[in-house]
């Protein structure tokens, strides 16, 4: 291995667009393989196989501290992790991992006693494979019949497969090409589940079409051709995607179908899902919500009047006829409505923090918000299957609380405590003190800030921070707990994550004021937030390293381009980068759909001229950039794998210094990096690694 590795340099070959009557030069637009999806241009490959091994021989002296890191994570993990049993109907079910096992295995017994019955063996299904991931699991209302959804090469592309619980033996039963669900994952655009009829002979799930978007909602007969599956629901149109789930009492099926801005629901009876559809309201541009049911009657949550949202209900025999139940508030921004039996839970923001509230259906009761100790934290529902309970079961923690899993009871309000997070290696909370702050942008707006830090950090400038934002989709960064995050704070550096606009964490009007026209707020909240930071005696220019993901790393692309000195550091994983680019081709799987986010710079040249001057890729410019790590997914069929590379070849050509700058891309993954708990950790190790290489930070 040579002692100064070379950095890969991506040929130029000419390319143009015009489009308004502008034209776009675009020298490196041979990285995208026109045959993709499947990838298999010889100088693709070879530059994307050129930069892994660059990435790998700067990185290699640096191994050690990877691998240090890796080591304190993993410690932090108990190796055999289990969930707390829920009830559904005559079973208990959790999931566990095997002392050193990658993926989970899923389990159950009976309520009333018996043997534990191991009904899905991820360990198992994985072997063998580079990638692996579960989409979505159902399991029929007698219990007798699973299905479950795989993907194992990232694309996003599902097979369903069907297994009988009674005799514990798979069919031969296979459904390619479904949409899937990544668990508790949030990624733009995920829409999908799998959903049996109530009379368990039948499933629904979505079918994604060649341009990996899921307009179509068919219904497969267990035990026939699924070539046969009939269409219970198509979208026509382009930019909406589809999505199937149940109400609370299990007695209707939802078929949803929505765009970022505009959604509509249809009700089918659960016993009868080719029977007469219920349309609850018809999409009305700007118009979302979600409904639930209760008995006879709506339960319909929605922005029609607020973007705090309010809470509305309606006849399920005239879904039209809605009566206000609770108005939208100043201060408390209202994200979802659950019924229950007995009682219906609206959680919700209050200035940013999350809030729990229990109404009874008599209207006179006064609701029940519960109250949490910490000043800033993140609650919310758990795992509630059953219609009828008596407890809830509730997730809290906070950036020094672990994660805690509890069990309301709802009649004494009384709070059980059923498990907290262990972390083996050990854990002193009183080591770390955390705030959250507010620190006013260029236009006066107020920002939260979430920050962590040892208890000993310094005011002074001194002091090293990891800043982290996503800023998009109305997507809030809840101030959680992370044992990974323990390696900075342990080796004395403080985390932040900036509550920047874009995201819905101060409420739905929080989010509209950082998409379309007023994008550019997300990164100058996200550059203020930096600046106030510096200010407050947290750190100094050049001390900070930053990391987003996905539109998060548009967002460090853009603020690389804007205040490259800054930045001491940078992650970028899968970023979305080549923005206009991107928007001008609907063919994408994701475009027609982003352009409620973006602006449609197709037919409308102020959208163009916007998504231009702020379009990471079309903003290189011949500066000095700070050192940084950018990652793809070969398989990635959402920030398509062409977009980090096109950036990274441009920025090498561009730049004036000579900071390391690294791409990785994953070639048998996507969006979401490797699969299994440990080798996505060890793709965490290095990013970390570089993070305190880069900022001087001892190992």
């Amino acid at each position: 291995m040579s002692e100064n590795p070379t950095p890969p340099v991506a040929a130029t070959r000419p390319h143009s667009v015009t489009h308004h009557g502008i034209t776009i030069e675009d020298p490196w637009a041979w990285l995208r393989d026109p045959g993709y999806p499947e990838v298999t241009d010889k100088d693709v490959i070879a530059y994307l196989e050129a930069e892994n091994a660059y990435f790998d021989a700067i990185m290699a002296p640096h191994k050690a501290l990877s691998e240090t890191l890796f080591q304190e994570m993993r410690g932090r993990i108990k190796e055999d992790e289990s969930t707390v049993p829920q009830k559904d109907g005559d079973w208990l079910y959790w999931t566990d991992y095997e002392t050193g096992g990658e993926y989970p295995r899923w389990w159950r017994k009976p309520v009333a006693g018996g043997p534990d019955e191991l009904i899905l063996d991820e360990p198992a299904l994985a072997a063998g494979k580079e990638y692996f991931r579960v989409g979505a699991v159902s399991i029929s209302e007698d219990g007798t019949l699973m299905a479950y959804s795989t993907d194992d090469n990232g694309s996003e592309r599902y097979t369903i497969r069907f297994k009988d619980l009674g005799t514990g033996t798979a069919t031969d039963e296979a459904i390619p090409g479904a949409a899937g669900r990544w668990g508790d994952v949030a990624i733009e655009g995920s829409i999908g589940n799998l959903v049996f009829t109530s009379t368990g002979d039948a499933l629904l799930y979505g079918l994604t079409d060649e341009h990996w978007r899921t307009r179509t909602i068919k219904l497969h007969r267990l035990g026939t051709d699924p070539a046969e599956d009939v269409v219970v629901y198509h979208e026509e149109e382009l930019g909406f995607s589809v999505g199937v789930e149940t109400s609370s009492d299990r007695k209707w099926i939802l078929l949803t179908t929505s765009d970022h801005e505009t959604s509509e629901i249809r009700l089918l009876p659960a016993h009868d899902p080719l029977g007469q559809a219920i349309l609850v309201a018809p999409r009305k541009t700007g118009r979302e919500y979600d409904v639930d049911t209760h008995g006879d009657t709506l339960f319909i949550h929605t922005n029609d009047t607020d973007t705090n949202w309010r809470l509305v209900t309606a006849p399920i025999t005239a879904p039209g006829e809605w009566t206000e139940r609770i108005a939208p508030s100043r201060h408390f921004y209202m994200t979802g409505v659950a019924c229950f039996a007995d009682f219906f839970i609206v959680e919700g923001r209050e200035d940013g923090l999350d809030q729990i509230e229990l109404h009874r259906y008599d209207a006179s009761v006064p609701p029940t918000r519960l109250q949490f100790p910490e000043a800033s934290y993140v609650a919310g529902l758990g795992d509630n299957p059953e219609y009828a309970v008596t407890k809830l079961r509730l997730g809290y923690e906070s950036m020094v609380t672990p994660g805690t899993v509890q069990d309301y009871d709802v009649a004494t309000g009384a709070l059980e405590t059923l498990k907290v997070q262990e972390i083996p290696s050990g854990y002193d909370g009183s080591k770390y003190r955390t705030e959250r702050l507010t620190i006013t942008a260029r236009d006066g707006t107020a920002v939260p800030v979430s920050i962590v830090y040892p208890k000993d950090f310094p005011r002074d400038g001194t002091g090293k921070l990891y800043l982290y934002a996503y800023g998009a989709y109305g997507h809030a960064i809840p101030p959680g707990f992370s044992t990974s995050r323990m390696s900075f704070l342990d080796r004395g550096m403080a985390f932040a994550i900036a509550h920047i606009r874009g995201g819905d964490d101060l409420g739905q009007h929080w989010y509209h004021e950082g998409k379309l026209e007023k994008r550019t707020n997300t990164f100058h909240d996200f550059v203020d937030v930096a600046k106030g930071l510096i200010a407050l005696g947290y750190t100094a220019p050049g001390g900070i390293a930053i990391a987003g993901r996905s539109a998060g790393g548009e967002l460090m692309g853009a603020v690389v381009n804007s205040d490259p000195a800054l930045w001491g550091a940078v992650i970028a994983d899968v970023p979305f980068v080549d923005v206009l680019n991107t928007m001008l081709d609907e063919s994408l799987p994701l475009t027609p759909g982003e352009w409620p986010e973006w602006g449609n710079p197709i037919e409308d040249k102020a959208a163009f001229e916007l998504i231009r001057s702020y379009s990471p890729y079309d903003n290189v410019k011949a500066q000095a950039y700070p050192p940084m790590l950018i990652s793809g997914g070969l398989n990635d069929p959402r920030v398509t794998y062409w977009e980090p590379a096109k950036w990274a070849a441009r920025l090498r050509a561009t730049k004036t210094d000579d900071n390391i700058l690294l791409l990785k891309t994953n070639m048998g993954a996507g969006h979401g990096g490797k699969s299994g708990r440990w080798e996505s950790l060890r793709e965490y190790a290095d990013e970390m690694a570089f993070v305190l290489w880069q900022l001087g930070v001892e190992g």
